[in-house]
C-alpha cells in the first residue's frame, strides 16, 4: 500500500475553534450622522428594558457621530439621563452641559432643567442660578415656570426675601395665553403653590398662604393643596379664638365690647381644641387653666362646664344628682391636658392587677384566712402608687365614717394595719 504526503488525517473542524472575545473589546463600527437618530431610538428601547449600560454606548456613538444640532441635543440629554441613573453624576452633568449648549429648542430646556434639579440637589448653588437664568433666557413657557421657581427656592437659601416673592409670584403666574397647560408646566405651579404655602404656614403667615393655596387649586385639584388649605384655616380659626378667648384688659369706655360668657367660654373651648389638634396639648392646657382662673365667675363656670361636657353626669339609683365624686378633679385635669387615654390607661391597669390578685386563690380554692388576707390587702394597696391612690383610701375612709357614724380605721391606714 502506497503511502501519500501531506497532512495526516484528524477528526473534527480543520480550523481552530475561536477564543471568547470580550464584546468591549470589538470596535464598534463607525456611524455616519444619518444613523445617530436611530441609534436614539435603540437607547430608548434599552432604557426601557433596564440596559443602561448598553444604551449609554448607543447614546455616546450617536454623539460621537456628529449629527444635526436637534439630533445632537437628543442625544446628550438621553446620555444625561441615563448616566444619572447609572450613578454617574460627573458625566450625566457634562453631558446635559453640552445639551444645554446647542440651544435646541426642544432638549437644551429638558437638559438645563435635569442639570439645574442635580446641582441643586449637591449643593452647587451659584451654578444653579446660572443654569435657571439660562432657562429663562430661552423664553419656552413651559420652563419659564420652572426656572423661576427654582429661582425662588435659589433666593430663599440665600435669605433674599424680595428676590423670591418676585420669583414665586411669576411661577404661580397663570398663563397669558389661551389653551391647555403642558403638564409640567401645571405639575410645576402645584409644587409650587405647595412648597410656598408651607413656608408661609411655618412664618406665621396664614392668610397668605390661603390665597397661594387658592391659585394652586385654580390651576388643578389637589388633594396635598386641599389639605394645606384646610391647615390654612386651622391657623386663623386660631388666631380668631385666641382673640376672643383672652380679649386682654379693657382701657377705656370706648374699647370694643367685652364677649359675653357663653362666647368667651366657647372660644376657649375652640381654641384648645385646635391647639390638641396642631398638637401642642401644653398650650391647650393652659388655654383651660386661663380661662378657670378669670376673674369673671361667669366664665368660670361656662369654661369648666364645656371642660365637664363630656363626663357622665352622676346620680343615684332613683336618678337624682349626687355630689361630684372625688375622681371629677382627676378627670377634669385629664380633659384639659389631653390624657384622658393615659389616666384610663392607669385605671385599666389596677383593675387588671387586682383582679388577677383575687382570682388566684379563688381559682386554687384557696381557703386559709391568712393566706386570703393576704391577697385582699395586696389587691387594696395596687393603686397606692399612683397620683390618684391616696384619694380612693380616703374617699372609702370617708363613706366608713358616715356609716360607722366615727372614724374606725387607724391613722395612716392603710399602711398600718
Amino acid at each position: 500500500m502506497t503511502t501519500t504526503s501531506g497532512t495526516p488525517a484528524r477528526s473534527g473542524p480543520s480550523d481552530p475553534r475561536p477564543l471568547p472575545v470580550d464584546p468591549e473589546d470589538v470596535e464598534e463600527p463607525t456611524v455616519g450622522p444619518e444613523d445617530a437618530s436611530d441609534l436614539c431610538d435603540q437607547a430608548r428601547d434599552l432604557v426601557e428594558n433596564g440596559h443602561l449600560e448598553r444604551a449609554a454606548r448607543l447614546y455616546g456613538r450617536a454623539v460621537a457621530a456628529n449629527p444635526p444640532p436637534a439630533t445632537q441635543a437628543r442625544a446628550l440629554l438621553g446620555l444625561a439621563v441615563v448616566q444619572d441613573r447609572r450613578g454617574d453624576t460627573t458625566a450625566s452633568r457634562e453631558a446635559a452641559r453640552r445639551a444645554l449648549a446647542t440651544g435646541d429648542g426642544r432638549y437644551a430646556p429638558r437638559a438645563g432643567y435635569h442639570l439645574a434639579l442635580s446641582l441643586e440637589q449637591e449643593g452647587e448653588h451659584e451654578e444653579a442660578v446660572r443654569v435657571w437664568r439660562r432657562l429663562l433666557d430661552m423664553g419656552d413657557r413651559t420652563y419659564t415656570a420652572v426656572a423661576h421657581y427654582g429661582l425662588a427656592r435659589e433666593a430663599e437659601t440665600r435669605g433674599e426675601t424680595a428676590e423670591a416673592e418676585e420669583h414665586w409670584e411669576a411661577a404661580l403666574a397663570p398663563p397669558t395665553e389661551e389653551g391647555r397647560m403642558a403638564p409640567l408646566h401645571t405639575a410645576t405651579v402645584l409644587e409650587a403653590s405647595r412648597d410656598l404655602a408651607g413656608r408661609l404656614l411655618g412664618r406665621g403667615d396664614a392668610e397668605t398662604a390661603a390665597i397661594v393655596v387658592d391659585r394652586g387649586l385654580a390651576i388643578a385639584d389637589d388633594p396635598e393643596l386641599r389639605l394645606l388649605r384646610a391647615a390654612t384655616h386651622v391657623e386663623l380659626a386660631l388666631a380668631d379664638a385666641a382673640s376672643v378667648a383672652d380679649p386682654g384688659p379693657v382701657e377705656s369706655d370706648e374699647e370694643w365690647p367685652r364677649p359675653a360668657p357663653r362666647t368667651s367660654g366657647a372660644a376657649v373651648e375652640l381654641l384648645a381644641g385646635l391647639l390638641n389638634l396642631r398638637g401642642e396639648p401644653d398650650s391647650a392646657a393652659r388655654v383651660w387653666w386661663s380661662g378657670l382662673e378669670s376673674r369673671d365667675p361667669e366664665v368660670v363656670d361656662e369654661v369648666r362646664r364645656r371642660l365637664r361636657r363630656p363626663f357622665a353626669r352622676p346620680v343615684d339609683e332613683n336618678g337624682e344628682e349626687i355630689p361630684v365624686p372625688w375622681w371629677e378633679g382627676y378627670l377634669e385635669e385629664a380633659e384639659a391636658t389631653s390624657s384622658a387615654s393615659a389616666l384610663a390607661g392607669e385605671l385599666f391597669a389596677v383593675i387588671g392587677r387586682m383582679h388577677a390578685l383575687l382570682a388566684m386563690p379563688t381559682v386554687e380554692g384557696e381557703t386559709r384566712p391568712a393566706v386570703l388576707r393576704e391577697a385582699m390587702e395586696q389587691a387594696l394597696r395596687t393603686p397606692d402608687e399612683l397620683v390618684w391612690g391616696a384619694d380612693v383610701h380616703a374617699d372609702f375612709r370617708r363613706r366608713l365614717a358616715e356609716a360607722m357614724g366615727e372614724d374606725v380605721l387607724p391613722e395612716g391606714w392603710p399602711d398600718t394595719r
